[in-house]
């Protein structure tokens, strides 16, 4: 399963995938935002606050402007790994 991680702008972001999703992982001064998606990547993308699902998306900037949202950075401050550029529909 493929991990990867990256930091930029004092935030960390973590792909990895589990058996049944594949979750880019955001932090920052201790707070938490998931980007998740199923495996076959025909879902929709969700995000999360530590474990609570709060919205869906279609579109994977929508879900990458949600989590910089939580974190408090604006959405181009949030590093991507190259292994999390496809998920979204």
């Amino acid at each position: 399963m493929a991990e990867s991680t990256l930091t930029e702008e004092g935030t960390t972001a973590r792909y990895r995938e589990t058996e049944t999703e594949r979750l880019l992982e955001f932090e920052r001064e201790g707070r938490r935002a998931t980007v998740a998606q199923n495996r076959e990547g025909y879902a929709m993308v969700k995000v999360r606050d530590e474990d609570d699902e709060l919205e869906r998306y279609y579109g994977f900037d929508m879900a990458l402007d949600h989590a910089a949202e939580l974190l408090g950075v604006p959405v181009a401050d949030l590093p991507v790994p190259e292994a999390a550029t496809d998920m979204g529909m």
